[in-house]
């Protein structure tokens, strides 16, 4: 056999595999954004398809285009150093043509950036072993541009090489879980507290570890640390035996997630900060995401567990009739409630107060945080506080102390300039009427910017045209950004007599604070609510 002949096969095999080795860069980050998730990685296939198939489409070309110029070369039959030399010349091109393929086709300025993490790179060894495999078995195929083809598939094979990297993530991420519960368990007298609801679960947290703060040393999961192995880094990284008190916040996209949680943390405290209309594309109904809420307090124990809930006369409430655990229900009427308020006044400044909690007294209370939603919140963590035996005094103390977490009702102002309230790390039906009742108290004129709300599945439409018709009786300017989800908004704004020439529409959030700097004046509140995550981005 002509030497150049094993050359040509090997380079017919390793071209197609050296470009999509890079070019699959938007894809990989798909998946880890998706926190390697199938049926969720999938639906980000579907969103953008666009940025799903064009790698491969553009790989398989290269591939071709590549190959093609061998060919036409003739090199195959030339003497076998040139071969050698071409083939050293093709695949550093096939990689660079691959790289510029992954940038085109990448989020350019991401909000969570590709990282490199372990798992990734663990990842990438498996997805070179199975391009290679695909390769290989093209290539034995009778027809000659098979092998340079496969790349069409491009999608297919990372989700094939995450489905056989499983096992072994599971394994690692297991030792590491088994670890982290090991290292929470080892003090015996640590108070293990678990929070959880469709939305306030992390605004919950901080108030919480703020005010147990005034007494113990608490450590609260940073951030939105709220998988099973954000709270296993956590503590793993973090917890050290000075700590009295560990806050765990736990988020969750599907039946038996909390259970999971609860598996590593084993809270004996249990905060269900609310129920409503959050993941519905993985939940389907409320009363599943209601179910999922609900492992928290099954995971208590009998003796010395202690359930909290907010009476919001609905799932929480039905929550808290349902369970014969310790528990206490939080509200804002003193005839049911086990922790209330009265005499509230908000203001764009903030909130005061005066805090019940029966059998204890009451005592005045003011807060910086935006909004009567951030009073509910209050409310669940005065209550754990002074079952953990805190005075009424340190905890009107902490709660003085707060401070907005990070893009949640954050308002920013600037002297001489127009005050911006900054609620754009998520979004769900009930926050999105909190934030538009806050920027009601603010005088006009009144500006929202806002890509409209996500994961509310089939229901997502109806969800944003009711968010159109609530932004109109607060707003005197709407700035709707995107496409498919800007639609129902709009509609919701005309439907209820909304001015048109107030409406205005644009493709990303760059055009919107261009759009802004046009029209803004320096007396007027800017409220910017939500922004979406890389994968939800309208192409």
């Amino acid at each position: 056999m002509n030497p150049n002949m094993t050359l040509v096969r090997w380079l017919t095999l390793l071209v197609p595999v050296a470009c999509c080795l890079f070019a699959s860069r938007g894809l990989l980050h798909y998946f880890q954004l998706e926190s390697y998730q199938f049926p969720g990685f999938f639906r980000t296939l579907k969103r953008n398809r666009i940025h799903s198939l064009l790698p491969g489409v553009c790989s398989a070309a290269s591939s071709l285009l590549l190959l093609y110029f061998f060919d036409l070369l003739a090199l195959r039959d030339a003497a076998q150093w040139i071969a050698v030399a071409a083939m050293c010349a093709l695949l550093p091109a096939a990689c660079a043509l691959g790289y510029a393929i992954g940038r085109a086709f990448s989020e350019k300025h991401a909000k969570k950036k590709f990282v490199f993490t372990g798992r990734i790179k663990r990842l990438y060894v498996v997805f070179f072993l199975v391009m290679t495999l695909v390769s290989w078995l093209c290539a034995q195929t009778p027809w000659a541009a098979l092998p340079a083809m496969w790349p069409l598939a491009l999608p297919v094979v990372v989700a094939l090489s995450g489905l056989l990297a499983w096992p072994v993530e599971k394994s690692i991420s297991e030792c590491y879980f088994r670890d982290a519960r090991k290292k929470l368990l080892a003090n015996p007298n640590l108070i293990r507290i678990g929070i959880t609801g469709s939305y306030g679960k992390t605004s919950v947290k901080h108030i919480l570890g703020t005010i147990l703060g005034e007494k113990y040393p608490t450590l609260i999961t940073p951030a939105s640390f709220n998988t099973p192995m954000g709270v296993t880094r956590a503590i793993r990284e973090r917890l050290t035996p000075s700590y009295q008190v560990f806050v765990g916040e736990m988020g969750a996209r599907h039946v038996g997630d909390i259970k999971e949680m609860c598996r590593l943390v084993h809270p004996s405290v249990g905060i269900i900060t609310s129920v409503g209309p959050q993941h519905l594309e993985t939940f389907k109904t409320i009363e599943r995401v209601a179910k999922t809420k609900y492992e928290l307090i099954e995971a208590l124990p009998e003796e010395g567990g202690h359930a909290y809930f907010f009476d919001d006369g609905a799932f929480c409430t039905k929550m808290y009739e349902k369970t014969h655990k310790l528990k206490t229900l939080c509200g804002f009427n003193a005839q049911t409630a086990d922790c209330w308020c009265e005499d509230v006044r908000v203001s764009p400044q903030g909130s005061a107060f005066r805090l019940h909690i029966r059998g204890k007294g009451s005592v005045e209370c003011h807060t910086r945080l935006l909004g009567e939603h951030s009073i509910q919140n209050i409310l669940l963590a005065a209550a754990a506080a002074s079952d953990l035996n805190l005075t009424l005094k340190q905890i009107a103390h902490g709660i003085e102390k707060l401070e907005p977490v990070k893009n949640r009702l954050e308002l920013m102002t600037y002297p001489g300039s127009f005050t911006i309230i900054n609620d754009a790390f998520n979004s769900n039906p009930v926050g999105a009427k909190a934030a538009l009742k806050v920027l009601k108290g603010f005088p006009s004129r009144r500006i929202i910017i806002t890509p409209g709300m996500v994961e509310l599945g089939a229901q997502e439409a109806e969800y944003n045209r009711d968010f159109g018709r609530e932004m109109a009786g607060c707003v005197d300017i709407a700035i709707i950004v995107g496409k498919k989800r800007a639609m129902p908004i709009i509609e919701g704004l005309k439907d209820a007599g909304f001015p048109e020439n107030a409406i205005h529409r644009v493709d990303s959030l760059d055009e919107s604070t261009k759009l802004l700097h046009t029209l803004v004046l320096p007396t007027d509140t800017v409220l910017y609510e939500n922004d979406l995550p890389d994968h939800y981005q309208e192409a």
